[in-house]
């Protein structure tokens, strides 16, 4: 007796163009592998932004149910900031030595629980203790993703890479806005519940990611359908790591005869050095002390906005929480097409022979940035000031991809993990700083009226302004501590 063939089942049309989307992305982003890292890291900042824009957006929620004020608005975000820049310190020394994949997937699961918790406080004190917890485990993000970036993909395109995954902190502020800023206006809880669920998903999809290899024999070649595996025996570790690790910056300071700092050309392996010898040594190189304070005002300046870009929209604007929403969602359009940009603009210069190329960009950036917001805050028509702050916010994230490349080129690559957490530290101290500084500035400067964001917002423009001079500046140090950087990678070959 013959059997009748099962009928094969196609697909639902949602499941075809979820298809066909991923197929797209593959394209873009190099390939499977790449798309896969980049998807996944992506969404890990998305997320932990995602979590500071859902405090601002549920601003208005919080201090009705809670009985707070824009200070107490400004401490529940300021206090998650603040203990994750100290726990950012011991991340980065446990990225340069242990499963990277591991340690991140572990944290955000208990990102999950911490979330979760928020959402089931009954008052501002638990809240708060709850947003203690969450700063401890988000804290590192920063280091591990920097490090794993690094051994994943060349120095040439570093650039165009981080710029994919720092375009998905961006979209998750900007939902964090506008998904968010509705739900709490329902209930603030839920608007914490819903950020549990993919932190859940994203953590098993870190999880399932190999390890990166260490040292430059792990680069996922463009086109790749696998990540490259951490390698298990004495014979495959040999093999893993190039005799040359491609390095464009370092090409480039070589082509031009530059000449490195050979005090600062490490005679030690940077794997045995300790904590403080290695901070003393990360702080000596005087372009990442430049870099680093010019990302802690760029973020200073992204925070506080994340926090009363909502209220001050409504206020200087007149306009209602749907339309401020949409508002600043569109601004982020803007925003994510500067982060777009600015990293593919430092790399292309970059192999066009301009040393300097990704320090510029992050310098014209932050002058765009300063310039655009003054005219934006001066009006009150929102279509008049939209422009502005569209061109505000491209320049204002401009400036992330290519610095976080640049890092990478002047920092031996056994201290990349300790560098981020260093700067991570220092950037999110300033994080800290801006919703409790812009909450007191406009409390108690200006008489917390109408119109006080708006004069916060613009005295707050000096720290940036003062970061596009100090990027300038940092344009004749850079050069030299590339070519450090260079020949200490040559001593370890």
């Amino acid at each position: 007796m013959s059997t009748l063939p099962l009928p094969v089942r196609k697909p639902g049309i949602p499941a075809r163009i979820a298809h066909a989307l991923w197929r797209r992305l593959e394209s873009f982003f190099g390939g499977p592998a790449r798309a896969r890292v980049v998807v996944v890291l992506g969404g890990v900042l998305a997320l932990s932004s995602a979590d500071t824009a859902t405090v601002g957006a549920s601003a208005t929620p919080l201090r009705n149910a809670l009985h707070i004020s824009n200070s107490d608005i400004g401490l529940l975000v300021g206090v998650n900031c603040v203990v994750a820049a100290i726990a950012s310190l011991p991340f980065g020394a446990l990225a340069d030595r242990m499963n990277r994949t591991r340690l991140l997937g572990f944290s955000i699961l208990l990102w999950g629980a911490c979330m979760v918790w928020s959402a089931c406080v009954h008052s501002f004190a638990h809240l708060l203790i709850a947003r203690l917890a969450l700063g401890v485990v988000t804290a590192s993000a920063g280091p591990v993703i920097a490090s794993m970036l690094g051994d994943w993909f060349p120095s040439g395109e570093r650039g165009r890479i981080y710029s994919y995954v720092l375009a998905g902190e961006l979209v998750g502020g900007g939902v964090g806005f506008a998904i968010t800023g509705d739900v709490s206006a329902l209930s603030w809880r839920l608007s914490f519940l819903l950020l549990a669920v993919p932190a859940f998903l994203l953590a098993r999809m870190v999880l399932r990611l190999p390890e990166p290899i260490r040292g430059g024999g792990g680069v996922i070649p463009d086109g790749a359908l696998e990540i490259p595996r951490r390698p298990v025996t004495l014979d495959e570790a040999i093999d893993a790591v190039p005799e040359e690790v491609e390095n464009v910056a370092h090409d480039v300071s070589r082509h031009k005869g530059v000449e490195p700092d050979h005090g600062q050309v490490l005679d030690i392996d940077p794997r045995m050095m300790g904590f403080w010898q290695a901070t003393r040594y990360i702080m000596s190189i005087r372009t990442n002390v430049v870099m680093i304070i010019a990302s802690a005002c760029g973020y200073f300046y992204l925070t506080g906005v994340q926090t009363f870009g909502v209220e001050m929209v409504q206020q200087q604007y007149g306009v209602n929480t749907a339309l401020a929403n949409f508002l600043i969602l569109v601004v982020g359009i803007g925003a994510v097409a500067g982060v777009l940009v600015g990293g593919r603009l430092g790399d292309s210069m970059l192999r066009r022979r301009f040393l300097n190329s990704r320090v510029f960009v992050a310098a014209v950036g932050s002058a765009i940035a300063t310039v655009a917001f003054v005219p934006a805050l001066l009006t009150h028509h929102p279509m008049h000031a939209l422009p502005y702050l569209i061109l505000a916010a491209f320049g204002l994230s401009a400036q992330n991809p290519p610095l976080n490349a640049a890092r990478l080129d002047i920092m031996p690559a056994p201290l990349w993990g300790r560098a981020e957490g260093i700067r991570t530290f220092l950037r999110t101290i300033a994080q800290a700083l801006a919703p409790m500084l812009f909450g007191v500035v406009s409390d108690v400067v200006f008489g917390g009226g109408k119109g006080a964001l708006r004069s916060t917002f613009l005295v707050m423009l000096v720290p940036l302004a003062a970061s596009a001079f100090y990027l300038f500046k940092a344009m004749r140090s850079y050069p030299k501590d590339v070519a450090t950087a260079a020949a200490h990678a040559e001593r370890r070959r």
